[in-house]
């Protein structure tokens, strides 16, 4: 997907409004969770990026700080809602679903990205009824005062927004995740900028072994990346000069036990650290560390940064940090696909990659399904996967071809299979590892199976049907693990 081109490009500046003088309470900004804030400004309260319970990317990611006791019920009141993309941390279904149980109807709003922010939505079984899609660069009236504005990501444009709030006058710009926000082209001294800042978000090097994928030397990739990110980030904060900044959306946990190689080895970025380095090269910007409840009153900020009612921090009694995640819950909803019947026949593998739809490319990949340590599972699947002709060989074929071994956790994999859901669960939630010969990333492979598989899940009842009127496909019977 090409860059929409804006006109004018710095559409902000249609209509421009004069900063009004704010009391204090009027405009203020609430931390929830990991990039959760809830925007009050005026009589309106807006939310961004709701993951209040559950994992993200099928198990890997988890919530590190807890959200306040009365969050998902701040959900429920809100005005307005925004989600930034269909990522599982910042579209969250198991939030969602609560939030729908309560208000079906509360006013949702994402960006006309090309893979649609809520694609997954009729499967999901949750039902939201007023979900809408705007275009990049037009202001959005919410009253007389407030009104905000979707922009896409000048390197992930196909999925990644970020977004401008404005409130008589005062400018909110919230890059979320974005790589290049707007490509690069954003509002100079807005009153509040907020943006990632952990990095960590990959499988990449953590889940990969062979070759120069050594412990020290993934330590030292991961250090460098760190500081990098850092670097970048302080860069763009001086460049754009925000009155106030806060790092957010950067606040997970590989939790589960099972991860704890990823959690030692995933070291990320501190709020704190690019705090002091934003300070160090900005003094005039307050920077902000969110803790869950704490408050931005952006009429005090801007009035007098060194005002301490400015940011009001949790109460001595609140929670922080979580310590208990409800794994089971979530894990027997993904193990539960492991005995599905379509798994008792080989032929599901065909079914399924004919589905996903990629071929005509020069890769052969062997897929291997694991236990949760990665260790070979009795009677799982392993097969090879040859891309150029889409064909499934028992070996790998004479011709060059470049290839990757993948073992994927056999609950994961089979959720995604069943469930027509996107290989990011597998990859960005550390779900698999990977070697590759040679040591090539192969973007329009990964990029077809995290972002262009079909929008309809595959149709396995079909499948099964088909099975059952042929008696030679019967007998394939066992083929995969069942427990």
């Amino acid at each position: 997907m090409e860059l929409v081109e804006l006109n004018p490009p710095d559409p902000w500046t249609v209509d421009p409004r004069e900063a009004q003088e704010l009391q204090a309470g009027e405009l203020t900004l609430t931390y929830m969770t990991h990039a959760c804030m809830e925007l009050k400004a005026g009589s309106k309260r807006m939310m961004f990026d709701p993951w209040l319970t559950g994992p993200a990317f099928a198990r890997g990611w988890w919530l590190l700080h807890e959200p306040p006791s009365d969050a998902m019920e701040r959900l429920c009141r809100a005005d307005l809602i925004y989600i930034s993309h269909m990522h599982s941390d910042h579209l969250s279904y198991p939030t969602l679903k609560l939030l729908a149980e309560k208000r079906p109807d509360i006013p949702i709003y994402v960006g006309d990205t090309s893979r649609p922010v809520f694609w997954y939505l009729e499967r999901s079984g949750v039902n939201l009824t007023n979900i809408n899609v705007v275009p990049f660069g037009v202001w959005q009236n919410v009253d007389r005062h407030l009104r905000f504005m979707i922009l896409m990501d000048g390197v992930h444009p196909e999925m990644d927004t970020c977004l401008i709030v404005e409130y008589k006058g005062h400018m909110i710009l919230n890059t979320v995740d974005c790589t290049r926000p707007n490509n690069g082209r954003l509002p100079h001294g807005v009153d509040v900028m907020m943006s990632d800042f952990a990095g960590g978000a990959s499988g990449f090097p953590m889940t990969f072994h062979g070759g120069k994928y050594t412990e020290s030397w993934k330590a030292d990739f991961i250090k460098n990346e760190r500081k990098k990110l850092l670097n970048y980030k302080t860069q763009l904060v001086k460049s754009l000069q925000p009155k106030i900044y806060c790092p957010f959306a950067g606040y997970f946990t590989e939790a589960h036990p099972s991860d704890r190689y990823i959690k030692e080895t995933n070291i990320k970025n501190s709020a704190e650290d690019l705090n002091a380095s934003i300070s160090k090269s900005c003094p005039n910007i307050l920077t902000w560390t969110p803790l869950p409840s704490s408050v931005l009153d952006v009429a005090w900020a801007l009035a007098d940064q060194s005002n301490r009612d400015a940011i009001t921090q949790p109460p001595n009694s609140a929670k922080i940090y979580k310590d208990s995640w409800d794994f089971d819950l979530y894990l027997d909803e993904l193990n539960s696909t492991i005995s599905n019947d379509i798994f008792k026949h080989k032929s599901w593998i065909q079914f399924y990659y004919n589905w996903a739809g990629f071929k005509g490319y020069n890769l052969v990949i062997r897929v291997i399904e694991t236990d949760d340590d990665f260790k070979l599972l009795d009677g799982g699947c392993d097969y090879l996967v040859d891309f150029m002709d889409l064909s499934f060989p028992d070996k790998r074929p004479k011709r060059d071809h470049p290839y990757e071994e993948i073992k994927n956790r056999v609950g994961v994999m089979r959720h995604v299979v069943v469930t027509g859901r996107l290989w990011d669960d597998l990859y960005i939630g550390f779900n698999n590892r990977m070697s590759r010969d040679p040591d090539v990333y192969h973007h329009k492979f990964w990029n077809h199976f995290q972002t262009e598989l079909p929008p309809s899940a595959p149709d396995w009842d079909n499948f099964l049907q088909t099975i059952s009127k042929h008696t030679d496909l019967k007998q394939e019977n066992g083929f995969c693990a069942q427990s």
